[in-house]
């Protein structure tokens, strides 16, 4: 006969009584979270299998230059600026609706470039980090009705009807030879280039795009708010100095082979065990993270580049970070006169200049600032 087996949270669980020799064990979690869950190494859904293996043994430079003469008549020619492509079909959408403090707009996808020094106008000196908007376009649109996000709440039985929808964009155009047929075909409603990268942003409906619509640096204004989503640079197996900043043992004194080590870590006597939490080596980074509120002090329109506050975003150079509106200056806009471009910027709607400055910068053009040295006689 098959064991029970009852769980703290007072559910039996019996096995099953074909296979006897299976024991089902119910560990409890005691109503607490892991504070430290590992990282995910599986794929979204809707993240297909994209790499191909491509072999260009056989094919000769005549055709070679026949297939980038293909590629080029259904995608067009590239931006020789920024060497990305413009595919857009249709016309730009027209704006239809207008900003409120409830609307949420979608978000774009930019690069770390690196970190960049700007000085205010009291002299203080920071640090900023470049952020490039690459080749960002709409590929799909989802309403609140169609879309069912993958994690769903557990102990709700009935989901609340969703006020935002979903909105799929993708950035960094690449060589559609390098991926799967399966893969190429998310993109063809959108007629754009298959895409490196590819994120969902959920926005209101009255903030839908159209596929194929692009995104650029003009999405944001300087001095908006924003909050950056990227993963953390993977550190792999790590000690506790490193990890969690430990001070670690002295190196004198007696101490012998526990320099590095954490030490005593509690939990003798009734316990005896480790609990859940506790600070140990383990895996370091290649985990998500988001900072919040982050100030854009300058941008570029012409090459399509930020520069935000901060010099500790998350990711490495040249990597790739999310950019959304921030929620903390979302509830303060309530003017309409400091709403931004709503749903995005439509291009020739209003001329704008190469390069945008925060007020509380000090712009390189400018005069240099002087200060007067009081006199203490």
């Amino acid at each position: 006969m098959a064991k029970l087996f009852r769980a703290c949270s007072g559910f039996n669980v019996f096995t099953n009584f074909l296979k006897p020799r299976l024991e089902v064990v119910v560990v409890p979690n005691r109503g607490r979270k892991r504070l430290n869950p590992p990282p995910k190494k599986r794929h979204p859904l809707w993240f297909l299998q994209q790499d191909r293996a491509l072999n260009k043994d056989d094919i000769t430079k005549e055709n070679a230059a026949f297939v980038q003469e293909v590629i080029e008549s259904k995608y067009g020619t590239p931006d020789p600026q920024s060497g990305s492509y413009s595919p857009l079909k249709v016309p730009p959408i027209e704006p239809t609706a207008e900003w409120t403090p409830e609307s949420r707009r979608t978000g774009v996808i930019a690069r770390k470039i690196g970190i960049y020094p700007m000085w205010l106008k009291n002299g203080k000196k920071v640090l900023t980090t470049l952020l490039h908007v690459c080749d960002n376009h709409v590929i799909k649109y989802i309403p609140p009705e169609d879309w069912t996000p993958m994690i769903q709440p557990s102990r709700r039985p009935v989901l609340p009807k969703r006020k935002q929808g979903c909105l799929l964009v993708g950035a960094d155009s690449v060589d559609p030879q390098k991926f799967t047929k399966q893969y190429c075909g998310l993109f063809t409603e959108a007629g754009v280039m298959p895409k490196r990268l590819l994120c969902r942003f959920m926005v209101t409906p009255n903030a839908a795009l159209q596929p194929g619509t692009p995104l650029m640096a003009s999405h944001y204004r300087a001095g908006d708010f924003v909050d950056i989503r990227a993963k953390t640079m993977d550190r792999g197996f790590q000690g506790v100095m490193k990890r969690w900043g430990f001070k670690g043992m002295p190196a004198t004194h007696g101490v012998t082979k526990t320099h590095r080590r954490p030490g005593n870590i509690g939990s003798g006597g009734n316990k005896s065990r480790i609990m859940p939490g506790t600070k140990l080596p383990g895996h370091m980074g290649n985990r998500y993270r988001k900072f919040v509120g982050i100030k854009i002090l300058r941008v570029d329109y012409k090459h399509n580049v930020l520069w935000v506050l901060g010099q500790a975003l998350p990711g490495e150079t040249n990597s790739l970070l999310q950019i959304y509106d921030s929620i903390l200056n979302h509830r303060k806009i309530r003017e309409t006169e400091r709403a931004p471009p709503f749903p995005t910027y439509i291009p020739g709607k209003a001329p704008l200049p190469d390069v945008q400055w925060d007020e509380s910068l000090h712009q390189f053009d400018a005069p240099t600032i002087e200060f007067e040295v009081p006199d203490n006689k």
